[in-house]
């Protein structure tokens, strides 16, 4: 399973001449509970939606604005381009592989239920051994395997009085 969403958008100065920027898009893709990110220009997005429009099914393209550099309107732009890319994803069960290109993955298996195994997809040295469907390192509070033994003392010592104190004593 893939999710991608597009978190934030940032203006970069071109290496060649600083005083004209332009704006990447942080890519952050998450497949199998594996997540990286990846810095993607409007114009890699269009270059892919050119190379794809014709072999998959695909949702409208955003449109280019201009000025990028108003915040509202990059706002606009970075949603557009999150819903076009969740969009590829949604409607094909089988990615091109200049999708997977684009968010720079090996092999992933985009629908849990397809026919193709993922074992069938990929050479044996790029085949995971284990899956997680979630971060085993990582619990919600309140989920504790062992009982906390120090704080129920610190709790006892505090709040419980001592067997044979004088509030317990007979009148």
């Amino acid at each position: 399973m893939i999710a991608v969403s597009i978190p934030a958008a940032e203006a970069q100065a071109a290496a060649r001449s600083p005083d004209r920027a332009h704006t990447v898009f942080r890519v952050e893709v998450l497949c199998n509970g594996r997540r990286h990110t990846v810095a993607k220009r409007y114009s890699e997005f269009q270059a892919l939606h050119k190379r794809i429009k014709k072999t998959c099914k695909v949702p409208d393209f955003p449109p280019r604005h201009v000025p990028n550099w108003m915040p509202k309107v990059l706002e606009q732009r970075r949603q557009g381009l999150e819903l076009y890319i969740r969009g590829v994803l949604y409607h094909n069960k089988e990615l091109p592989q200049d999708v997977l290109d684009f968010l720079k993955l090996r092999c992933c298996q985009q629908d849990p239920k397809a026919s193709s195994s993922l074992s069938a997809r990929c050479p044996p040295s790029q085949r995971p051994v284990v899956g997680f469907c979630s971060d085993p390192y990582a619990q919600p509070p309140g989920t504790q395997l062992l009982p906390d033994t120090v704080l129920s003392g610190v709790l006892q010592g505090l709040y419980v009085p001592p067997r044979g104190s004088p509030s317990q004593a007979a009148p």
